[in-house]
């Protein structure tokens, strides 16, 4: 399974955050009720980190009122491996550039 970066903005607002607030948890979803909140910081932002099969997958565990404003991002993660095999085909690049 992929794993994804759901981040969903709402209005600043201590009233609009309580009920964003409320509506994740009463959906009574495992992800959902584990969600990370930036409000307390000013940053009026949920963030939740989620296993599932594709984007659209991730985008359907929000309420349907929030879905179109989520931003969904795919992670990954690299090794040295890979990092130096990328490298070093930038540097073939560079000398066969010049």
């Amino acid at each position: 399974m992929a794993r994804y970066l759901i981040e969903v903005p709402h209005e600043e607002e201590k009233v609009a955050c309580a009920r964003v607030v409320d509506i994740f948890l009463k959906t009574g979803s495992h992800y959902l009720t584990h969600t990370d909140w930036g409000c307390m910081d000013g940053d009026h932002r949920a963030w939740l980190i989620v296993e599932v099969d594709t984007k659209e997958d991730a985008r359907r565990i929000l309420p349907p009122a929030f879905r179109s404003h989520a931003r969904i991002t795919g992670l990954n993660k690299f090794n040295m491996e890979q990092i130096d095999a990328i490298l070093g085909h930038h540097q073939q690049q560079k000398k066969s550039a010049a």
